[in-house]
Parts: structure tokens; C-alpha cells; sequence
């Protein structure tokens, strides 16, 4: 990418929309706030939110000992904290900063309460054995779109070890501290907003491992960033084409958005490496199947083969591999 996407770089970072913030000074903490929530419904607190983070060492995701989920976003309020926690079938949930009553307020949404798991009906034994075994399992709608689009746009066409590690390096650099007073969110950095993104000097998308393609879908759906967000209230469908009028933004990367942002079931990753031949593997015994033959397996799932996937996915039934992995590569030496 040319350096014209960005100034020359000084000791401060962007931060929060243009507050000019020095390099790795803390937000102020603020008191909590809490909602206690009953589901009416088994929930699964690590299988529902599980798909939100991204690599072990996300620094917008943790998981505690005690059974906690911790989250950091960008909501239309501002950086916020959330903290979840099940408690003899109450949720507990506190969250810190200027969005903590919006990430408050959305609770049950991101804990699968728009979901409907009662439409699905398995039409294979494994779907129906994995989907009795994870009775908890519900589809999350964050309502947020560009926390979930632009770290998959990381991973379209590297491992997914060089997408996680270029979202671990760009958010910690160009993000923010996640707001709290406590000590399980004090690592945990808050994505930068779109001008911050805008700001990213070309070289520290190198340093990350980004190549200039990527980056500049990066660049454009930011420049857009009402319009992105706009998608997370439209229909699944819908907010797809909005999504894909974005150069570099294809049907991969659009439906594993609407999957977390808008919650859609029937929202099938096409084009992925993977995935047709672990669908064909476990409904057909075939793991050479391609698109066109996952999409036609997962045909008795019509409106909901998204979910179907993802109980073959949690079912551990995948076939063995017999390519080598994908090259790693080093943006960096370019």
C-alpha cells in the first residue's frame, strides 16, 4: 500500500474518533454497570460467544477461570467493557465506559434470544446427535459490524494464525484500553475507530502481515462505517449485498459478518478451504466436495444451514488431512 494512505508517524495515536491519546495511557475507570438476566433456555455461554473471538490471545475477547466471558467493543456509544457470567441460571452481566448500557441493553440479543433453534429440524444422525449433546448452543447477534468484518477480511486467503496475529497487533497498537477498573479486562484493548483505521501508516500493515489488497478493503469499508453498521439491522441477505458493494468484499467474508452481527442461520461460508469438505465428509462420506455439492447437501436445511454447519463443525467428525497447510508469508520482508 502506498504511504499516501497515511502521515508520517509521531508519538501519539488516534484514538475514539479524534481524541489525540499518548501511546498507552489508560482510560479513567468508571463504575459498572449491571443487568441480571433469567434466559428462558439452556444457553452455553463459551459455544454462543465462542465464534466472536479471535485466537487465543485476542485482546477484544477473555475467557476467565472463574467461567466469566469478557468483551471489548466499539459501540455507537462509544468503547465499552462487558463482563458475562452464569449463575444457577441467571446471567450476570457488568459493563464499563461510554457504551456499557448500549452493550447492556443487548444482552439477550448476543446471548441468542432473536435466535430460534426450534426451526431446525436434523436431517442427518450426526446433526442430530451433536444437536442433542448441545442443547445450549445458541447464534449470537452482536449488532455490531465492522468488530466482525474487518477481522475477517484479515483472513481472506493467509492462515488463520496470520489473521489473528495481525488483529492482535493492529488492535493493541491503534486501539485503545478497554474500559474497567479490574484485572482481567487491564490487557484487553477496545479496535481502533474508523479514522484510526484510516490513519494506519502502510508500513505497520506490513509489520502486521497485511498485504496492500487487504488493507485497502480495510480502508474502504471504514470510509463507510455508517453504511457497514447500517447492515447489522437489515435482513441477512440484505445486509450481505450492502456489505458486498465494498471492493474486496466477497460472499466469504460477508456471510461470516451477518453469521455474528445480525445472527443469521441460513448464512452458508462459501468459498471457504475447508468447510465443503468436512459438510461432504460428514453427510456423504465424500471430502473432495466442492461448493456447488455442500450447498446442495445442506439443501434439506434451507433457512438454516448456517447452524447446520456449526453442529458438524462441533461434532469432531472431520476428515483427515492429506494437503499440506497453507505457506505462512512475510509481508514484512516485501
Amino acid at each position: 500500500m502506498s504511504s499516501r494512505f497515511a502521515p508520517r508517524p509521531t508519538r501519539t495515536t488516534v484514538r475514539g474518533g479524534g481524541t489525540v491519546v499518548p501511546r498507552g495511557v489508560p482510560r479513567p475507570a468508571t463504575a459498572a454497570l449491571t443487568r441480571v438476566w433469567r434466559p428462558p433456555y439452556a444457553l452455553d455461554l463459551g459455544l454462543t460467544l465462542g465464534p466472536l473471538r479471535r485466537g487465543p490471545a485476542d485482546p477484544t475477547f477473555r475467557a476467565t477461570p472463574d467461567g466469566s466471558v469478557w468483551r471489548a467493543s466499539r459501540t455507537p456509544q462509544g468503547p465499552g467493557t462487558l463482563r458475562v457470567a452464569q449463575r444457577s441460571g441467571t446471567v450476570e452481566a457488568e459493563a464499563w465506559g461510554p457504551g456499557a448500557s448500549w452493550l447492556l441493553d443487548r444482552l439477550p440479543d448476543l446471548l441468542g434470544e432473536s435466535d430460534d433453534p426450534s426451526a431446525f429440524e436434523p436431517r442427518h444422525r450426526l446433526v442430530a446427535a451433536t444437536a442433542h449433546r448441545r442443547p445450549g448452543l445458541r447464534l449470537t447477534r452482536t449488532g455490531l459490524v465492522l468488530e466482525t468484518l474487518i477481522p475477517s477480511i484479515l483472513e481472506q486467503k493467509v492462515t488463520t494464525d496470520e489473521a489473528y496475529r495481525a488483529w492482535r497487533l493492529l488492535v493493541r497498537a491503534f486501539g485503545e484500553p478497554a474500559p474497567g477498573p479490574t484485572p482481567a479486562q487491564a490487557r484487553m484493548h477496545v479496535m481502533p475507530a474508523p479514522r484510526a483505521w484510516s490513519l494506519i501508516p502502510s508500513w505497520e500493515w506490513h509489520k502486521a502481515g497485511v498485504d496492500d489488497k487487504r488493507a485497502a478493503t480495510i480502508l474502504r469499508a471504514v470510509a463507510r462505517a455508517s453504511r457497514m453498521e447500517e447492515a447489522a439491522t437489515m435482513e441477512p441477505a440484505a445486509a450481505q449485498a450492502r456489505l458486498e458493494l465494498i471492493p474486496g468484499i466477497g460472499p466469504w467474508t460477508s456471510a461470516e459478518t451477518v453469521q455474528r452481527a445480525n445472527g443469521a442461520p441460513d448464512a452458508v461460508t462459501v468459498g471457504d478451504l475447508h468447510l465443503p469438505g468436512i459438510v461432504g465428509h460428514a453427510l456423504a462420506d465424500d471430502r473432495d466436495a466442492d461448493d456447488t455439492e455442500m450447498l446442495r447437501l445442506l439443501t434439506p436445511y434451507e433457512g438454516q444451514r448456517h447452524r447446520a454447519t456449526r453442529l458438524i463443525l462441533l461434532s469432531g467428525r472431520t476428515p483427515p488431512r492429506r494437503t499440506p497447510k497453507m505457506r505462512k508469508t512475510n509481508i514484512a520482508s516485501w
